[in-house]
């Protein structure tokens, strides 16, 4: 019965990281409809007043957990961090290099740092399916890029823009898998995720919701406006994130940032029938193959590939 449960509890982690990936999703079409609040300022409010919301619906699990977070003040700080630059690298990385070509980067190569992460740090091996999920998943990605209608995710003429975009869609994908591997250590440490992800989005809030004064001018400009950050900062990262949190307690995450790689398949798809974006045919291949990697995931392989993966990948 202990191993049927833990079975149980593995693909309810799963299903909740992919509930998680679809309302973040939904946050490029969201921003669609306030075009006049800055990439900077839409990512530090939707970070930081989600973080503040986390830590209000975790207050009792933080004062509870409040000695394992400050047990391991370096972990809890690299985590905090890389949750406040996150935002700014990644909606930077799209605003620079463009839609499709950030999107890529950011989300792409989360799985690979989230791997070398457990690797280096963590000593935990790298899985044969682990490998050929990634290697579906990221191909599915660059062709769900290349499927996106250049008008409407040109980019920009200038090449060191495009550069410099691509070098923070790195940035993002690295802090993005930072802060996700330091949830899962709070977590395994003995912390609630819930308390995990609050403790990490709390701090990072002190950062991000001051920078608000440069850069939100136009945030509650217009009743739109409003309810396009209160919506970003309520359903995709307090939501999200708490069932992210749920997730990892049961999942590598490595594991869960590759299975996040359904948020593009997401904002395309969203792209596609709610704002009418062309699509090209090769995009509808990579929604298949990023589809894939996702059922990689979830299901046991065959038994060759089994196998061929019983020792993990050193």
């Amino acid at each position: 019965m202990k191993k049927v449960s833990s079975v149980d509890d593995g693909l309810k982690g799963i299903i909740a990281i992919v509930i998680a990936s679809f309302l973040w999703g939904t946050t490029g079409t969201a921003a669609q409809f306030a075009p006049e609040i800055s990439s900077l300022a839409i990512g530090a409010f939707a970070m930081g007043v989600g973080g503040i919301l986390l830590c209000v619906s975790a207050h009792r699990a933080l004062a509870r957990d409040a000695h394992i977070l400050f047990s391991r003040p370096w972990v809890l700080l690299f985590g905090s961090v890389c949750v406040a630059v996150y935002p700014l690298a990644f909606y930077s990385a799209m605003r620079l290099s463009g839609v499709a070509i950030g999107t890529v980067v950011s989300i792409a190569s989360a799985p690979l740092f989230a791997a070398i992460l457990e690797r280096v740090i963590s000593k935990k091996p790298v899985s044969f399916k682990w490998v050929v999920s990634f290697m579906i998943g990221a191909i599915g990605i660059a062709l769900l890029a290349a499927g996106k209608s250049t008008e409407t995710f040109g980019l920009l003429e200038a090449q060191r823009h495009q550069t410099l975009g691509v070098v923070l869609g790195l940035v993002a994908g690295l802090t993005y898998a930072g802060y996700s591997w330091a949830a899962k250590q709070l977590i395994e440490a003995g912390a609630n995720s819930t308390s995990s992800m609050a403790g990490l989005f709390g701090c990072a809030a002190l950062v991000l919701l001051p920078s608000l004064y440069f850069t939100g001018q136009n945030v509650f400009e217009s009743t739109i406006n409003a309810s396009v950050s209160l919506y970003m900062a309520v359903v995709p990262m307090l939501l999200g994130y708490l069932l992210f949190g749920y997730g990892l307690r049961t999942t590598q995450a490595s594991k869960a940032t590759l299975i996040t790689l359904i948020e593009p398949l997401v904002a395309t798809l969203f792209a596609i029938f709610l704002i009418g974006e062309a699509f090209k045919p090769v995009g509808w291949v990579g929604m298949g193959l990023v589809c894939l990697c996702l059922l990689i995931q979830t299901v046991k392989l065959p038994v060759f590939l089994q196998l061929s993966s019983r020792k993990a990948i050193t």
